[in-house]
């Protein structure tokens, strides 16, 4: 019952939003992010703890102001995630500035695969639909939500724009298959691992436990790693930013996966402290079982 209600609130949000000025829907995105902030207590302390131990010298104003901002711009982020999704390609894309297409066009030249990265930083649904229009849809791993009939609703979404979601079980055959038929495969790099396929790096200030599927992807096949960024700005508009490949480890590098895994985190982490308000600090990044991410899967 609780999953059937929550799905009736959502489609209600979103049957309103598409109907108002965009600019109307964005501040009614940032109006329920703010109740967000004030209801959900305890992933409140969580992003408190956590932003404070990235940014020791800040104080808890701070932590508060910028975690208010994080809760603003994720209502923001649901809401034109409902737009983009009814809007023709030709309308999305007259709401973004492209930085990096070339890097893009370069690893499509030379690759018969490319690979990208992302984190819960952003406006990353929107990097996955602006991408599917500006180049071609891409094979994704995706964590299942817990609500399937929100599921469900987001699946329709990617799917309407051709991406292929692949679960986690079984994902890196899938991506390899795609990889061989030059179609391109993104991941976020974000979450929490606590698989085999685990490694600990620094991020953050704090070790943590982290998919090394992409490493060891590009390290197999020779494809390069992409790392992607949508940036809201001040107008409403987005910068989809694709950033150089990240250099892959030396020949003889004790653990090639591990550098390749750090260096990928190094771009994220680069990015979260330059606009430290558009990652979502209120998910259980940090575990304490990250000092032997293989002990469970």
């Amino acid at each position: 019952m609780r999953y059937w209600f929550e799905f009736i609130i959502v489609v209600a949000i979103r049957s309103v939003s598409v109907m108002l000025p965009r600019q109307i829907s964005l501040l009614l995105g940032s109006g329920i992010g703010l109740i967000f902030y004030v209801l959900y207590r305890r992933r409140r302390e969580l992003a408190i703890m956590n932003l404070r131990s990235a940014f020791p010298a800040w104080d808890k104003a701070q932590c508060h102001s910028t975690l208010r901002a994080t809760f603003k711009q994720l209502g923001r982020h649901v809401i034109d995630l409902f737009n983009f999704s009814s809007m023709k390609p030709e309308s999305m894309l007259n709401l973004v500035e492209v930085e990096g297409m070339e890097h893009v066009q370069e690893a499509n030249s030379r690759s018969a695969g490319v690979m990208y990265f992302a984190g819960h930083f952003g406006s990353w649904e929107l990097q996955i639909m602006v991408h599917a229009h500006l180049f071609d849809p891409i094979v994704m791993i995706a964590r299942t939500l817990d609500n399937p009939y929100l599921e469900n609703m987001i699946e329709q979404m990617r799917g309407r724009i051709g991406t292929r979601v692949v679960p986690r079980a079984g994902a890196v055959r899938g991506l390899l298959r795609a990889l061989k038929d030059r179609i391109s495969v993104g991941m976020m790099i974000d979450q929490h691992i606590q698989d085999r396929s685990a490694v600990v790096v620094d991020f953050l200030g704090r070790p943590a436990a982290t998919t090394s599927t992409i490493a060891a992807l590009a390290l197999r096949t020779g494809a390069p790693i992409i790392p992607v960024f949508a940036i809201p700005t001040s107008d409403g508009r987005y910068r989809m930013i694709y950033e150089e490949p990240v250099e892959p480890p030396e020949p003889g590098d004790p653990n090639p996966v591990l550098t390749y895994t750090q260096r990928c985190t190094d771009v994220l982490e680069s990015y979260i402290r330059r606009h430290p308000h558009l990652w979502l600090w209120m998910h259980r990044r940090w575990r304490q079982d990250e000092k032997d991410p293989t002990s469970t899967v």
